[in-house]
């Protein structure tokens, strides 16, 4: 079931490519931050979707309308976002407190063991964050289902622990590999011609590197980052709903 939520969120994500080129605009002015809300509401309408949809449901990318109210769920979203990661990072700075009052010994124990506990506590609190946002989104945007920590923790229990945790791994894993890929592929090939091109003319091959590094910001920020994105957003979004009956229907191809 799992490598099903995983196919169905690859074709989904790459169904509109104008829609991952929007995104990439939005996020090219996200340095003004107020930019960030449209991309984390655009991506809790992808929720939104999900949780009311089904495996291979053929759902269609949501559209760029009504941007107020996407403005709105994107600060919501923000707001839930933020609320999640105080835990782990109380955790954090009181072991690194206590680091910086003990010994030399003591202090690096206190570090590595604070930083173990942080990371255990932080995908945990990753995990809940993203139930708590597909909760929020099954439950019509209400934004205090996002904080019902008895409700989010019986969905998790219905659909498994070790499930949601391997999922959300596998999905850490699926982006990070292809986001190194691409930018490994695109950088060895200009590489290969930049050097090719130091052969002729020193400037030649400055150009082409340079070229090389700017094609990857730009495959990055309006391909790849984009796409992973709703990818992420579409694969939490099917792991709510296999809550829902404790089987999701899959829609066969």
């Amino acid at each position: 079931m799992i490598l099903d939520i995983y196919k169905d969120a690859f074709e989904y994500s790459a169904q509109d490519w104008k829609t991952l080129l929007i995104l990439g605009v939005i996020c090219l002015f996200s340095v003004l931050l107020l930019p960030i809300f449209l991309i984390t509401g655009y991506n809790y309408r992808v929720i939104n979707n999900a949780v009311h949809g089904v495996i291979n449901g053929r759902d269609p990318l949501p559209k760029f309308d009504e941007i107020v109210n996407m403005f709105v769920d994107g600060i919501k979203v923000a707001i839930v976002q933020i609320a999640y990661v105080i835990v782990p990072a109380i955790i954090f700075l009181i072991f690194m407190f206590g680091a910086s009052y003990a010994g030399d010994v003591a202090a690096v124990a206190l570090m590595i063991i604070g930083c173990l506990i942080t990371l255990v506590v932080g995908v945990l609190a990753c995990l809940m964050n993203q139930m708590a946002l597909c909760h929020m989104a099954y439950n019509d945007g209400e934004l205090s289902k996002a904080f019902a920590l008895k409700e989010i923790k019986e969905v998790i229990d219905d659909i498994g622990w070790f499930k949601c945790i391997l999922t959300y791994l596998g999905l850490i894993i699926i982006t990070v590999v292809i986001s190194s890929v691409v930018t490994a592929i695109v950088g060895s090939i200009f590489t290969v011609l930049g050097m090719s091109g130091f052969l002729i003319d020193a400037t030649l091959g400055g150009g082409i590197l340079f070229l090389g590094m700017l094609l990857n910001v730009v495959v990055s920020m309006f391909i790849i980052g984009p796409y992973l994105s709703i990818f992420n957003a579409r694969s939490i979004g099917l792991l709510y709903t296999m809550q829902i009956g404790n089987s999701p229907d899959v829609v066969e191809e």
